[in-house]
């Protein structure tokens, strides 16, 4: 699969702003989301190739938006990858298990992100 369109979902400004500067300059597309709710409402709209989800979030939290989005038929297809702060092991345990392909911690390394990306 290749990657193109990326949605970066995160509510906040700074992580957005070091997520897009990242990856546009690897020649990625990217949209963003401020919640997990406008994150599922783009994934359908947008049907972006990769979903960075953060967890920590008002509203919809990110562990939600991602098992919405992957149990969704419209979206099922799309990889999720999270990027939060939540660093212990039940937590990558649980993402997991909401369907997302990847756990990273924050704050986000950007070689291994890009090379996670890649082996998608």
């Amino acid at each position: 699969m290749t990657i193109k369109k990326i949605l970066v979902v995160d509510d906040s400004p700074t992580e957005r702003h070091v997520l897009k500067v990242l990856l546009t300059s690897h020649d990625y597309e990217v949209i963003t989301a401020e919640s997990g709710e406008e994150g599922i409402a783009k994934a359908k709209s947008e049907l972006p190739d990769l979903i960075l989800m953060d967890v920590v979030m008002p509203g919809l939290n990110g562990f939600q938006a991602t098992r919405t989005l992957t149990r969704d038929p419209a979206t099922k297809n799309i990889p999720v990858i999270v990027c939060t702060t939540k660093g212990q092991e039940t937590d990558k345990i649980w993402g997991l298990r909401q369907g997302a392909q990847d756990y990273l911690v924050k704050p986000v390394n950007g070689p291994e992100l890009l090379a996670k990306i890649a082996a998608l």
